[in-house]
């Protein structure tokens, strides 16, 4: 395939791949909202550490068992990715998670899209290579949308613990971006490295579930109703299965700093979807989730960040080729 044509698929595969990141926030939501009901005893952290564990630990049974073949020819490099993957992502969830707790909602949205700014700074701190004029505008619309659609006040803001958690949580899922574009793994299989992934992510969450569950039982009561089991198969064939493995597979035929600035649509999407899937899911699930409303907060945020990704794959402003 042309290299313009691939890199035209590669962004909309990861346009792709973000809604289905997307659409995980309100099935989330509501598979809280269903564990609370089914066990209002346990904490947060416990809920969402064997959510992580159980999404990631079947997804990555699921692909053990299409790539049996390919996987006895697993690499070192292939292994190496995967796990790094694995340390960088579970550190990225559970620095965001307890930051959330320190910090507004809003304004850990807001931080968690940080990646956009330290993509291009990396670029610049490693390899001497300043953002294009169309990568810092494209950078600039997509800060301000995220700004907008979090709702950010920049007069409460304050750089506390949670907002430290989420920056540095925001770092790691950088160097999770990073990872896809070392030219030390392009010969990798992503099928192989995602494996990897899944299983390492679901083993290292695996001492937090220990030490937060209420009992041993709690592990299956928390998914021992269809719509918990429904709600928690959604997480992981769409939101981690295909979302993860395609990101893997194609991201490699974009930059770093692109893909950063197309992963920043994911709040909007999560906002478009909110507008109706919390009354569908209600409705199907029995639980009390409303649909959020359309506001001008969500069409200025939203116009940024959709103008901002037009003006990534226009070549207006883009650098000259040889220079």
């Amino acid at each position: 395939m042309p290299a313009g044509k691939l890199h035209g698929q590669a962004v909309r595969t990861l346009v792709f791949c973000t809604s289905l990141w997307a659409l995980s926030f309100p099935v989330m939501k509501a598979l809280a909202l269903e564990q609370h009901k089914l066990l209002p005893e346990a904490g947060s952290w416990f809920c969402t550490s064997l959510g992580v564990m159980y999404r990631f630990g079947a997804a990555g049974l699921v692909l053990l068992l299409f790539n049996l073949s390919r996987l006895k020819t697993l690499s070192r490099r292939e292994t190496e990715q995967g796990v790094a993957l694995a340390v960088f992502g579970v550190a990225g969830i559970l620095l965001q998670m307890d930051g959330l707790a320190y910090t507004l909602a809003s304004t850990s949205a807001f931080l968690t899209q940080g990646y956009c700014v330290f993509i291009p700074l990396w670029a610049l701190l490693r390899h001497q290579r300043r953002p294009s004029v169309k990568i810092f505008l494209s950078t600039v619309l997509v800060i301000g949308g995220v700004a907008v659609l979090a709702d950010v006040n920049l007069q409460s803001f304050k750089l506390g613990r949670g907002e430290l958690e989420t920056l540095v949580g925001s770092l790691m899922f950088t160097g999770q971006i990073l990872l896809l574009e070392n030219p030390r793994y392009t010969a990798n299989r992503a099928g192989n490295f995602s494996t990897v992934m899944f299983l390492t992510m679901s083993l290292l969450c695996l001492p937090l579930v220990l030490a937060t569950a209420p009992d041993a039982a709690s592990c299956w009561r928390a998914y021992s109703t269809p719509t918990a089991v429904a709600l928690l198969a959604a997480l992981v064939v769409f939101c981690t299965i295909f979302a993860y493995t395609l990101m893997n597979r194609w991201q490699r035929h974009v930059t770093a700093t692109e893909a950063g600035l197309i992963y920043c649509i994911e709040p909007l999407l999560a906002s478009l979807l909110a507008l109706f899937l919390p009354g569908w899911l209600s409705h199907w699930g029995g639980l009390d989730y409303r649909n959020e409303q359309l506001t001008l907060r969500l069409l200025i945020g939203g116009g940024l960040i959709t103008g901002a990704n037009v003006l990534l794959q226009m070549r207006w402003l883009e650098p000259k080729r040889g220079k």
